[in-house]
Formats: structure tokens, sequence, C-alpha cells
């Protein structure tokens, strides 16, 4: 008896679906499993966890962060670099902070917890910051001694050109002081909260400052990753932690450096991306060669 063509299509299909669920379902991913765990490939495959005593550490693709209770660094460790994922390397969250480099004006309104930082202000709080627990110069172009955006908004008689009738220094609030006390002969008012200055008419215009323009602190320390898990930092910030963490456990800065240089890896193939230093890895040998003073 020949079956209605309906049905025979029907049965086909569903043929077709137990063949594919098996083969795609349960052969493939069970294969791909099993290949995992071959010699050389199933550390990776298990996601390069790290352990330390015989204890589940982290994994040396996800950085994490080392500060206290309070999120503040732990002076005898190597920071890792900022994150925008979640509060900070979470891998449920893994994102970026969306802002670009246009982003300078900082969002001040009445309810602080409606306020946001710019973009220019995050990279001038870290650079000041990272500054302060290394002992060096955090300074950078278009960023007040403050740590925030040197940003003015300024107002001028015919709109976008004419003479400057009012200044305002859109990131900064009082008691602070104005970075510069005027601009073209006019006084710098602070901002006030909850006041747009932008959509009042003023000409956003950042003031570079004497700053160098190579900062001693490196673009890395101050910028999260696209990913916000990134594990890496740059040779360049882990050199200018060297002194400081050596200190914090009475080591020779010069061994210190070397454990670094072990833990520092090199261009992938010889050729893409940068070398990076991985931050958990580093610390752990820390740990492991000069104990915590």
């Amino acid at each position: 008896m020949r079956l209605p063509t309906w049905i025979a299509q029907h049965l086909a299909a569903l043929r077709a679906l137990l063949v594919f669920t098996v083969l795609l379902g349960l052969v493939y991913p069970l294969a791909l499993v099993a290949l995992g765990q071959l010699p050389g490939l199933h550390h990776k495959a298990d996601g390069s966890l790290i352990t330390s005593g015989g204890t589940m550490v982290g994994s040396s693709l996800i950085g994490q962060s080392f500060t206290d209770a309070d999120g503040n660094p732990v002076a005898r460790y190597f920071q890792s670099r900022p994150s925008a994922a979640g509060d900070g390397y979470d891998p449920t969250s893994t994102s970026a902070s969306n802002l670009g480099p246009e982003s300078v004006v900082d969002t001040i309104a009445t309810d602080p917890e409606e306020s946001s930082e710019s973009l220019l202000t995050q990279v001038c709080a870290r650079s000041k910051a990272v500054g302060e627990l290394n002992g060096v110069d955090g300074s950078r172009p278009y960023c007040t001694p403050g740590g925030v955006g040197a940003v003015l908004a300024v107002f001028h008689a015919d709109g976008l050109t004419g003479p400057v009738t009012r200044v305002v220094s859109v990131n900064q609030v009082a008691p602070a002081t104005p970075f510069v006390p005027s601009y073209q002969g006019v006084p710098v008012e602070l901002a006030k909260p909850g006041e747009d200055y932008v959509a009042a008419g003023g000409v956003v215009t950042p003031i570079r400052g004497d700053a160098p323009a190579d900062p001693a602190v490196p673009a890395d320390a101050v910028t999260a990753s696209a990913s916000g898990l990134d594990p890496q930092i740059s040779p360049a910030y882990a050199e200018l932690q060297v002194n400081r963490v050596a200190r914090e456990r009475g080591a020779d800065p010069a061994a210190v450096r070397k454990l670094v240089e072990e833990h520092t890896a090199g261009r992938a193939l010889g050729f893409m991306g940068a070398p990076g230093v991985n931050v958990l890895e580093l610390n752990l040998a820390l740990d492991k060669r000069f104990a915590a003073r």
C-alpha cells in the first residue's frame, strides 16, 4: 500500500530530523568534548583554570581585580587594567563602556544617582590615582590637576562667533577651584548641577594644559578593554608598578622585574597584537617567590 504523498513527505522530514539530531546534537558535541580532552588540549578546553594550593583561583583567560573590600588597590599586587564588565571583570556582563572620544562632558545632575562621568573624566581620574599609587606623575593632556576633564563651555556674543561673554568649567562644581581662572579675559565659572551648558549654546572647548605629550601612566592603565575581561596589561604598565610592589614585599626591584619578564608573552605568531603580562599568573608567582610583609 502506497502512502499518500503528504504522509511520505512528513515521514522523510521526521527521519531527517532524527538523523541530524543524533549527528549534530549528540555525536558532534561528544566528539568535540573528547577531542578537547586530548593531552595538550584539555587545559584550554576546561577553561584554562589556575589553581593554587589545590584551590581554583581563576582563569588565565579572564582578568580580575586585586582590591580590598572597599575597592582600593592592594599595593603588594600588580594591578589590572580597568574593566567595564559589571562591577569589574564579571564574565556574565562582559562589555565595554561604549563611550568614545567625543565623551568629554560629564552629566552633573541634581540627583547624584543620575550623574555620570564622561570617558575623559574617567581617564583623568584613573591616571591621577595610578600616578599617586605608584609615585609618578599622573597628569595627562586635557585633564585638570584634580582629575577631571579640562573642558570649558564657551559662550559667544553671536552664538558660535564673536566676543566671549561667559565661560563655564563644565566638569567642575563647588567647592572646586576652576582649573583656569579666566579664558580670553572672561572669568571661568564652576558648573551647577542640573544645567546643560551645551544645550544652552556653550561651545565645548577642551583645554590641553601643560601635561607631557607622553604621559608616565600608559593608556591601558586608564582605559578598559572592549570585553572588560582582558587578563593582561602592557609591559609598560607592569614596569610602572615594579618599584611599588618590590617595596611592599621587601624585595629587590630587579628580581621583581625579572619575574615580570618571565610572565610576559610576545606577539601572537610573532607579529599579531602586542606583548602582554598576565596579571593573575604574575601575582601568584609573586606570592610564591616573595611573601608579602
